[in-house]
């Protein structure tokens, strides 16, 4: 927590620019001008950011004896900052005889920009005790480092610090505050400092905007950033980014396109952040030739963009084109991180590629990086869905840390694809031994016993979810046609145009049926007799979405389905008729991955 604020300390007012020995005027003059001139040149350096003549201008600051100039200080330490050498700031920040706020505000912000939270959070404390009062750019920048570290007690603190130093009416201080509550998931309170502003800016927007995309609150982002739009605000690539990502994440494909629009027509296409946002919606709406388009047209990436492309990739069944896009990160001098090789061991398992997932795991240890609960859970997932249940049940038990929820959800998953009951159950058992868990375990372990037609087990499993009050999620599927999005449930009949839908359905099963099309029963999980069976799987919703989509859409374009839930096997067979029939291209994304049917064939090639 921060301390009280201490006492107004003594106005600090650069000292002179002439050396203690007294000069002439003509001195003094040269003296000054030399100053300037450095001054200029260190912000034209930062602006560049040029570190080899930068470290050149310093070796000659320090041979003029100015180092010591509380300005030439800043301008350093700000250099070095931009440069991401904060360590090299520090340095500068310590050997720094006298400490202006401003020279508190420099290094405080290169360690919150250079990812050193903890630092500039203990140097905001560093100047507190030293009795310098914390201003307008100290604010920001120590906010800032709350919301890396989703220290919302210590923003709270910094919160009520400037309120009492009257710098919450700042502009910039009061968009940081909004951007830190934000982004550590306390909307509420993000959005009354917002409402409270006398003025706004882009930070302050971007941030209310972001919030509520994180949070899964849709609508309201595309509220807030239409209304910011009406108001006149300057948006930036930060505001974009934030926008293309609730597009992505609720497959608004159409006002995504627009909003790309918006970004080509403002000249923010050639963003990065923008540009992974851009890859990630295209990805998530089926889209993956967009999303490559995107890719390649952005000359300069950052990791995001490299990561939002491998994820791409491996969702849509690429696998090949993401190993060639590791190669080319790598020989591009692009270090991969931990979410990297989340993208290539997703790739492996979604294609059976088990020696290869060994090998990305592997190489994660020779980049120095740790693998987590989520790396093991998808070399769980690897193995448990290539049929090699006791590997996965080994890695599980030979993990250096304690398996997780999702580490034990991997080897349901796989003993749910193979029919080994008995394995499940111990996984459960083991899961159970965690305490409270999600409601997607009971389910898998329901779904295994009922598959093994042991349903006394799986009832049992589905009344240990009645116990805690949770009910399983619905299945549904969802189409868009213009801004509009139509959903639909198993056996729904609620739409404008069931009758046609239904209609459909029952023509598309006749022309099946003559193509080979047997319904495999084994997915409908309950005990029923063999024709309510049939019933219940002809109307699972994805059928009702793509027969929707079949009536609605031109033959020409391709019909984009989106599931909230993974497609049974039959209904997976199913749409590849449905594909071969009616001539169509039909895209479904599961809660797993996407799946292009063509001609009577998926690129998943059966394995998912």
């Amino acid at each position: 927590m921060l301390h009280q604020l201490p006492k107004e300390p003594p106005s600090n007012h650069p000292p002179s620019l002439t050396p203690q020995n007294p000069l002439n005027h003509h001195q003094s003059f040269s003296f000054e001008q030399k100053y300037r001139n450095t001054c200029n040149l260190l912000l034209s350096l930062t602006h560049s950011r040029s570190l080899s003549k930068g470290l050149q201008l310093h070796a000659h600051i320090i041979k003029s004896g100015i180092q010591t100039i509380p300005l030439i200080s800043h301008h350093l330490i700000n250099f070095y900052s931009k440069t991401q050498r904060p360590l090299i700031s520090r340095q500068i920040f310590l050997e720094a005889p006298t400490k202006s706020s401003t020279t508190w505000s420099s290094i405080i912000s290169s360690f919150a920009q250079n990812e050193l939270p903890s630092l500039a959070l203990d140097f905001f404390r560093q100047m507190l005790h030293a009795g310098v009062r914390p201003d307008d750019h100290t604010f920001p920048s120590a906010t800032k480092a709350c919301a890396i570290l989703s220290r919302c007690d210590v923003g709270q603190s910094m919160h009520c610090l400037a309120v009492k130093t009257g710098f919450d009416g700042d502009v910039f201080v009061g968009s940081s505050v909004v951007d830190m509550y934000a982004k550590c998931g306390e909307i509420k309170n993000a959005r009354n400092v917002f409402d409270g502003m006398p003025d706004k800016n882009v930070v302050s927007w971007s941030g209310m905007i972001y919030g509520y995309a994180q949070m899964g609150e849709d609508e309201e982002a595309l509220r807030l950033f239409k209304q910011a739009l009406q108001e006149g605000l300057d948006v930036n690539d930060f505001t974009f980014s934030s926008v293309v990502r609730v597009c992505g994440s609720s497959t608004l494909l159409e006002l995504g396109k627009q909003i790309h629009g918006l970004c080509l027509k403002m000249s923010y296409n050639s963003s990065s952040f923008v540009g992974s946002s851009l890859i990630s919606l295209y990805s998530k709406c089926g889209v993956i030739e967009g999303a490559c388009r995107i890719f390649d047209e952005i000359s300069i990436r950052n990791l995001g963009m490299w990561n939002a492309m491998l994820i791409a990739c491996a969702q849509h069944a690429q696998t090949d084109k993401a190993f060639n896009l590791f190669k080319q990160m790598e020989s591009d001098g692009m270090r991969p991180n931990f979410i990297t090789f989340l993208c290539m061991l997703y790739a492996c398992s979604h294609a059976g590629l088990v020696e290869e997932g060994k090998h990305y795991f592997e190489l994660m240890k020779q980049y120095g990086i740790e693998p987590g609960e989520q790396h093991y859970a998808s070399v769980v997932d690897l193995l448990g869905r290539a049929g090699k249940l006791q590997d996965a049940l080994s890695v599980v038990k030979e993990m250096p840390i304690q398996p997780t929820e999702s580490v034990w959800g991997a080897l349901l998953t796989g003993c749910r694809i193979h029919g080994d009951t008995e394995l499940a159950a111990y996984a459960a058992d083991r899961v159970f031994e965690l305490g409270p868990v999600s409601p997607g375990l009971h389910v898998l372990l329901s779904n295994a016993y009922a598959a093994a037609e042991r349903y006394e087990e799986a009832a049992r499993a589905r009344k240990m979810l009645r116990d805690q009050g949770v009910k399983k999620e619905t299945g549904l599927s969802w189409v868009e046609v213009g801004n509009k999005v139509h959903t639909f449930s198993a056996g729904d009949r609620s739409h404008s145009k069931s009758i046609e839908i239904y209609q459909k359905l029952e023509e598309l099963g006749d022309e099946m049926e003559q193509a080979g099309y047997v319904a495999d029963t084994s997915f409908v999980l309950r005990k029923v007799d063999g024709e309510e069976k049939n019933q219940a799987i002809r109307y699972h919703s994805e059928r009702l979405a793509i027969a929707f989509g079949l009536i609605t859409f031109p033959p020409e374009r391709p019909i984009r389905v989106m599931k909230n839930l993974r497609v049974c096997g039959d209904c997976h067979n199913a749409i590849k008729f449905m594909s071969k029939c009616s001539g169509r291209i039909i895209i479904v994304r599961d809660n797993n991955r996407f799946h292009t049917f063509e001609d009577g064939k998926c690129s998943c090639g059966d394995y998912w």
